[in-house]
């Protein structure tokens, strides 16, 4: 073999091996992004102003699946409609902001839809006693303030507002600015079901349950059989929007499923005004509290 064969050959596996350990560390970055976004991270934009001021439509967030866990929805063998989540570094607090799948995606009853999410901030938790006087998010025995205090204020000055009441909670005179008190329920708490329970709590026992909840004669039946109490098995929250002018939330449609759940909203990434297409340069990396 002639030197300048032998050249081509060394030179041609140069570029082999090259070629393969760009593929490989293309690979592998790729995977490493894939298992990043799969148990640590999301990004999401926010399309509209139910979160502001703290939010802004054209904003983009890092949402953190740690809190309240990474949700594995692909998980193989899991069955329909049941969520398997890894344990996170916390549990959900008041006043976290939260993406979550829309729970009544063109419906009437809880249904999770994996293309639709919200953005809200949870004002109650399992165990709280909610209610809301005068605009204003109160939870019985405590002196927490919750949610963008200014607009809750503020929603009692419009009449059409202030005595809006709620479909979902049909049957009792609650509106929201005067609503509740409604209890949080988690996983193992077991209610009494009576003619308020029943009207508050319906449509997660038929979640739960996948089956159909009925009342005759003041007796409470699913799907024929007697039903005088329920056990929980999952923890549910009352979430709503910092906008309390123009945003539909718990208020509206009722207590989200932690199983709906996707992560915490951290922070900012970048953020860019969807009327003029300019970068919000200041909105940059800032902290979603």
């Amino acid at each position: 073999m002639n030197i300048e064969k032998r050249r081509h050959i060394i030179r041609f596996k140069k570029i082999l091996i090259s070629a393969i350990d760009m593929t490989l560390l293309a690979m592998f970055t790729v995977l490493v992004v894939v298992v990043l976004r799969i148990f640590l991270f999301a990004s999401f934009k926010i399309p509209s102003s139910s979160m502001e001021p703290t939010l802004l439509p054209g904003d983009f967030i890092i949402a953190n699946k740690l809190i309240p866990g990474p949700r594995m929805d692909w998980w193989p063998g899991k069955k329909d409609d049941y969520t398997y989540r890894i344990k996170g570094i916390r549990t959900i607090k008041r006043n976290d902001v939260l993406i979550f799948n829309d729970p009544y995606h063109n419906s009437n009853s809880i249904k999770k839809n994996l293309n639709s999410h919200y953005i809200k901030r949870c004002i109650a938790i399992p165990g709280d006693t909610f209610y809301i006087k005068n605009g204003i998010y109160k939870i019985k025995n405590s002196s927490d303030k919750l949610g963008y205090y200014r607009y809750q204020k503020e929603i009692i000055n419009y009449p059409e507002l202030k005595e809006f009441k709620p479909k979902m909670f049909n049957g009792t005179d609650w509106t929201i600015t005067f609503f509740g008190p409604i209890y949080i329920p988690g996983a193992e708490t077991t209610i009494i079901l009576d003619s308020i329970n029943i009207k508050l709590y319906k449509n997660l026992i038929e979640y739960e349950t996948q089956k159909t909840l009925t009342t005759e004669q003041n007796i409470f039946y699913i799907d024929g059989v007697p039903l005088q109490k329920y056990t929980f098995r999952q923890n549910y929250y009352f979430v709503a929007g910092d906008f309390a002018f123009n945003s539909k939330d718990s208020r509206y449609w009722g207590l989200l499923p932690e199983d709906f759940i996707v992560a915490k909203a951290s922070f900012i990434w970048k953020s860019k005004c969807p009327d003029t297409g300019k970068y919000r340069f200041n909105r940059f990396f800032k902290t979603i509290n």
